[in-house]
């Protein structure tokens, strides 16, 4: 039974990377078992183009989260989805056009404190431009707020646990990119899926020893 698409979607590209991720995880009989779990064999050997055309649906990355847990429980499920998001920015997001000149020289020596304030809300531009996910960064003192006011991962599911964690690894995958090298606590405060009216992340602004 195909999907009912939600109307709501990421470029092709942004997909494409997504089942890269996966696969870098998972290797490639695990994402092909994933695919077939959540219903989206078509994309077995077939990975969606690699342009900006939003034809990525929302549905389709909540049904391969739902699968994941589905397949290695919820707390391998999500670990998975977690450890896919920091290979989703590794293997491409960090190359979207909202983060140029973050990698240049002149924002290498940049102190850290700067390095996050510029570069937290270029993460959420690129979503914000590319996508039809919504995100706001505010600073909160000790940590800044990222929300989602729509997310992809809670899309039709309820769950008694955040499921954001692709969000997480995103996030802590380039924090690291952005400040050189540091590991930075991002923790799900609110989530969708158990309720809440918009998904909220805290990143903390002290990195971790």
């Amino acid at each position: 039974m195909p999907l009912v698409k939600s109307g709501l979607s990421y470029p092709n590209k942004m997909g494409r990377i997504f089942l890269l991720a996966l696969q870098d995880v998972m290797g490639q009989n695990g994402l092909y078992a994933i695919l077939r779990l959540a219903g989206l064999e078509h994309y077995i050997d077939n990975l969606p183009p690699d342009n900006l055309e939003k034809e990525f649906d929302f549905v389709e990355i909540a049904t391969l989260l739902n699968a994941l847990e589905q397949m290695y429980g919820p707390r391998g499920g999500r670990g998975l989805a977690q450890r896919a998001g920091r290979a989703l920015f590794a293997n491409g997001l960090k190359n979207f056009g909202a983060l140029a000149g973050v990698g240049d020289l002149a924002f290498k020596v940049l102190p850290l404190e700067t390095k996050l304030k510029m570069g937290i809300p270029a993460i959420a531009k690129i979503f914000n431009t590319f996508s039809d996910q919504i995100s706001h960064v505010s600073d909160q003192g000790e940590y800044y707020l990222y929300t989602l006011e729509r997310c992809s991962m809670c899309y039709g599911r309820t769950s008694d646990k955040p499921c954001c964690h692709t969000a997480v690894g995103i996030l802590q995958e380039a924090l690291k990119w952005v400040s050189g090298g540091n590991e930075f606590k991002v923790e799900i405060e609110s989530c969708m899926a158990c309720g809440e009216d918009i998904g909220r992340l805290r990143i903390y602004k002290k990195p971790l020893a």
